[in-house]
């Protein structure tokens, strides 16, 4: 009688072990690393690349009817409807904590990749512990030239970068004397010096020469200066038609109080980017911003070409209380195509997930951007069918003006000076 009792119990425990083998593993979450600027100098563009990619995960964790990666989904169907989970760090604009926090991450937090970290100089030393590590890491947002020529293999770029962006200032200026009949011979080039700004220097020497421009100035300044004084009194005596700067958010900003305070405009500021199209930038400053051209890889009005961009836009505005802008669509942009990376890599496995990064193409057709799309060069990791456009600040918004062919306005040149406003 024992022995029949002890046997049915086994036979009970057998089956109950196998109906639970039967059910379905609760779904998984996957960790990422998101590294960004969210205290110091550059605060307020961290913020809204945060919420950028926090948008970009609830897009990927729920479902949207949006032509985007994983929008339609619950989750990372290919891991049993695994969902993300973004870690966030700080690294207040200093490469050392960028560094340190790469490290935390993968160490501590066990990330599967990491993702940032908008700053260059940041970027390059996160991405060396990364390397390290073995982990990959997807740069939506710096444009340092020098970060896809270090042969690293786990370092992926989505965003175009400072090379073809230049040379495409100087294509946009042959085009204004071409076609708008403007006298402009000389540029000033002035940027902050670290990676990004000196990756800008090179690449615009570079540029003006081969299109035949005068480079009439060159000033490097740190980005936490408290007076610009100096630097703009050389730029006037410099008589540069046209004034380059590479900045971030606060420096873009003393630059214009500056600009205005000494009563000096060049015929255009044509920007890289950065600072001066900062949600910070258009607050603080106001008409006194108006007028700047910058690179861009996005704007809202290229929404009357491409839906997409304005249901995205609305979505992100209703939440967040703003529009996008280039530096928050490039992190969303990162963020999805991050996921989707690891969903047909189906597995957490960093080599996994590299390989499938090397192999990725996604159609211009399923993104917010301007683009032809996203696939990597073999050798450099940088995504080959990114390009830019050029926008101008007027009346508050950000309007395309080059590639004429895109353009949703004429552009204003020369920028009207301070007491004709």
């Amino acid at each position: 009688m024992k022995r029949r009792f002890a046997n049915a119990l086994r036979m009970a425990a057998t089956v109950a072990m196998a109906a639970l083998l039967a059910v379905p593993a609760a779904a998984d979450t996957v960790r990422i690393g998101a590294i960004y600027p969210l205290t110091g100098p550059a605060a307020s563009t961290g913020a809204e690349m945060k919420d950028a990619i926090t948008l970009a995960v609830d897009i990927i964790n729920g479902k949207y009817d949006l032509d985007l990666p994983l929008a339609r989904t619950e989750g990372l169907p290919n891991l049993k409807g695994a969902t993300i989970k973004v870690i966030f760090a700080d690294h207040q604009g200093k490469p050392d904590i960028g560094q340190a926090e790469a490290e935390r991450m993968i160490t501590t937090e066990k990330v599967a990749a990491l993702l940032g970290c908008y700053y260059s100089s940041v970027t390059t030393t996160a991405s060396i512990a990364a390397e390290r590590h073995k982990i990959p890491f997807l740069n939506p947002e710096s444009t340092d030239p020098k970060l896809t020529e270090r042969g690293f293999r786990y370092f992926f770029r989505t965003t175009p970068f400072d090379d073809p962006f230049a040379e495409n200032f100087f294509q946009f200026l042959n085009d204004m004397k071409k076609k708008k009949k403007v006298k402009i011979d000389s540029v000033a080039i002035v940027h902050e010096n670290t990676s990004f700004g000196m990756g800008v220097l090179v690449s615009e020497k570079k540029y003006a020469e081969k299109y035949g421009y005068k480079v009439v100035e060159e000033i490097a300044y740190a980005e936490k200066g408290t007076s610009f004084v100096s630097e703009v009194q050389k730029l006037r005596a410099s008589g540069a038609d046209v004034v380059m700067p590479a900045s971030y958010t606060a420096d873009a900003i003393l630059y214009m109080k500056t600009f205005k305070d000494l009563r000096y405009m060049p015929q255009a500021i044509l920007a890289m980017d950065a600072g001066y199209i900062a949600e910070d930038y258009r607050k603080t400053l106001g008409k006194d911003g108006e007028y700047v051209l910058s690179r861009e890889v996005w704007a809202l009005d290229l929404a009357k070409k491409k839906p997409m961009i304005a249901k995205v836009n609305e979505i992100y505005k209703k939440r967040f209380g703003r529009d996008m802008n280039g530096n928050s669509a490039r992190s969303f942009t990162g963020m999805l195509v991050l996921a989707d990376a690891v969903n047909r890599a189906g597995s957490t496995d960093p080599e996994k997930i590299r390989e499938t990064l090397e192999k990725y193409a996604l159609s211009g057709d399923n993104m917010i951007m301007p683009w032809e799309g996203v696939a990597f060069d073999a050798k450099t990791h940088q995504n080959t069918k990114g390009r830019g456009i050029i926008v101008q600040l007027i009346d508050g918004q950000f309007h395309t003006v080059w590639p004429f062919e895109l353009a949703s306005r004429d552009v204003i040149w020369p920028i009207p000076a301070w007491d004709k406003r």
